[in-house]
């Protein structure tokens, strides 16, 4: 089985940082595209940021030049780094990768388990 598993969510002021992590872990063989996902009260989810295993980056408008997504092969986790935060960026966010687990010839698409960001004053 694998599972994704985030960390790192919780309350900042306006104007703060977060990093939220997410380690895959389980019978991975190989992780191509992760991302973060996230989605508001009343909105529909939307891609927030992704990173393709050679570390090809896209952000949604919204967040461009304020958040950073990276990650670490070795440890098959992927980050977000979340600077000058917003009211607007309050959401639970979800951790997002295409993986092969062993013993299969495929990837599939995998999803963690959310973590609420506010962001309030």
């Amino acid at each position: 089985q694998v599972q994704l598993v985030e960390s790192g969510g919780g309350l900042v002021q306006p104007g703060g940082s977060l990093r939220l992590s997410c380690a895959a872990s389980g019978s991975v063989f190989a992780i191509s595209v992760m991302g973060w996902y996230r989605q508001a009260p009343e909105k529909q989810r939307e891609l927030v940021a992704s990173i393709t295993s050679n570390d090809n980056t896209n952000y949604a408008d919204s967040v461009n030049g304020r958040f950073t997504i990276s990650r670490d092969n070795a440890k098959n986790t992927v980050y977000l780094q979340m600077n000058n935060l917003k009211p607007e960026d309050t959401a639970v966010y979800y951790c997002s990768a295409a993986i092969r687990p062993r013993r299969q010839s495929s990837f599939g698409g995998y999803w963690g388990q959310g973590t609420q960001v506010i962001v309030s004053s």
